[in-house]
């Protein structure tokens, strides 16, 4: 195994030239935003209107590439490939499994939008008339698309090759060892070694990216169930207090592993919910909800090839660049993190179970979620008036309080809301610390293990909070857009190699016996 670059500082192992460069990345940001803000909105919005406009295109073919290759892996006879040795048996069961994947790859996102975005889209659709029964349906569908297999599909491009090359092939787990598995001649290993920390340095700068956007989100999410709930004033202050708390909880968290900590916080996070499901599913309208689960289902079976073959969704550029292309952008941000963590928990899975199981499971789930939720929202609009649609224009992060202010138990409710964000805020934080802190050692440690592997979580952990603070400070939730699309635009590049490779080396192993 190559160490070379690997010294004994932070950690037990540490690759400086990765963890330097990364930070060098990284720390820029938090400088600019807490010195000046008002640059870092300017100059970020202007990275963002150029990706958008000239680069959209590559984020929509390539998260539809991604689906077609894991599918195609999974269906072939290399998807009996085992992730291990042939005899191994899956580390986790099925419901642990599910919970720490899900809780990692969406988690505040969808605690977030399951209600912001159908009713946005209800009111304001990309096509034809808003706040009817058309548009209602129009916006589940979008909803589908947006958090269905495309996003898991685009997790499984980063997990499958991880788990594939540390599991089956005893390399460390980092994406330069899935694309560089072996070296040919001492001048190529060099200019070999180079590029690989340079991809190393691209995962953890989009990691950071991609996570700061949920860790906003969920602290913006918090602050206003704090207003609506308690009456605790709003505001950036009570934001950046909000981050801070729980930055010492994810790190706790993080600091714990992931058998205890991570596995807990995300059973925890599942359990809730499913309470929160039934509780809309009792409560709520239950026969429009039902009906508008088979239809969303439907139309999302129907319109994902149409709506993945074109540029310009529902003839509307503008809104496929402000919102798919946001979307696409964010699942490739998060992409890094969430892939190595699904890999670090998927070690004795078959491909076909490991592409299947993160692919349809949790997009499902997302899905009942959001028509449980989202159709209650839009049921109180439609049949009873409420104004919910203006008051989520105001602010998209009270979507969620504003509709259960209109349910029975409020109390209860909005504490058990705020305790699942907080909890989906620690895991898919502690995660991503964890899966950084592991690409900044080459692979070889970085876990809380020891006292000063320890050291090296509290420093990733410690950042990330910052981050998310200034761009809160510079920006809200448009810096925080802005700042995933920014992060996601090089890795995609890497997505495609590590695919290739994958490939290559599923060949070489050649199909399993049956």
């Amino acid at each position: 195994m190559n160490t070379e670059g690997i010294t004994q500082r932070m950690g037990r192992h540490l690759d400086l030239t990765v963890f330097a460069g990364s930070a060098v990345l990284v720390i820029p940001f938090v400088l600019l935003g807490a010195v000046a803000p008002a640059l870092l909105k300017s100059m970020s919005g202007a990275a963002l209107g150029y990706l958008t406009q000239s680069w959209s295109w590559l984020y929509l073919s390539s998260v539809n590439l991604f689906v077609v290759a894991a599918l195609a892996l999974a269906l072939s006879p290399y998807g009996k490939i085992r992730l291990g040795r042939d005899d191994e048996k899956p580390e986790y069961g099925w419901l642990s499994w599910f919970a720490m994947l899900f809780s990692a790859g969406m988690g505040i996102g969808l605690v977030f939008w399951s209600i912001a975005e159908p009713l946005y889209h209800y009111a304001s659709p990309p096509k034809g008339v808003g706040s009817t029964a058309e548009s209602a349906r129009l916006a589940f569908q979008i909803f589908c698309h947006h958090w269905g297999i495309h996003a898991w599909g685009t997790y499984v491009a980063v997990g499958l090759p991880l788990a594939y090359f540390q599991f089956r092939k005893g390399l460390p787990g980092t994406v330069s060892h899935c694309l560089f598995p072996r070296g040919k001649g001492s001048g190529e290993k060099k200019a070999t070694r180079r590029m690989g920390k340079l991809v190393d340095m691209l995962a953890v700068w989009a990691t950071v990216m991609g996570v700061v956007t949920s860790l906003g989100l969920g602290a913006l999410q918090i602050t206003s169930g704090l207003h609506l709930s308690w009456g605790i004033p709003g505001g950036v202050g009570t934001t950046a207090a909000v981050i801070g708390v729980i930055t010492v909880l994810y790190i706790t968290s993080a600091l714990s592993g992931v058998k205890r900590g991570i596995r807990m916080l995300s059973l925890l996070n599942v359990a809730l919910m499913v309470l929160l499901l039934l509780f809309f599913m009792v409560k709520g309208p239950f026969g429009f909800i039902l009906k508008t689960l088979g239809v969303a289902l439907s139309d999302y079976a129907t319109g994902i090839i149409p709506l993945s073959t074109t540029f310009s969704l529902f003839g509307n550029r503008a809104w496929t660049e402000a919102w798919t292309v946001f979307y696409w952008a964010w699942w490739i941000a998060w992409a890094p993190f969430v892939g190595a963590f699904i890999a670090t928990i998927s070690r004795g899975r078959t491909i076909r179970e490991f592409v299947l199981g993160v692919m349809f499971l949790p997009a499902l789930f997302s899905i009942l979620f959001s028509t449980a939720l989202g159709g209650t929202a839009i049921w109180l609009e439609l049949e009873q008036g409420v104004g919910l649609v203006r008051a989520v224009s105001q602010s998209l992060e009270a979507a969620l309080f504003e509709t259960l202010a209109h349910l029975p138990l409020y109390g209860l409710l909005a504490f058990l809301a705020n305790l699942l964000i907080a909890s989906f805020f620690i895991t898919s934080a502690d995660s991503a610390t964890l899966v950084i802190s592991r690409f900044s050692t080459g692979g070889l440690a970085g876990g809380p293990e020891t006292t000063d592997g320890k050291l090296l979580i509290v420093f990733w952990g410690l950042l990330l909070g910052g981050l998310a603070m200034v761009l809160i400070w510079s920006g809200g939730l448009k810096a925080l857009q802005t700042a995933s699309i920014i992060g996601a635009f090089p890795f995609v590049f890497v997505m495609f190699f590590l695919l290739i490779s994958l490939t290559r080396e599923l060949v070489r192993e050649g199909i399993p016996k049956a």
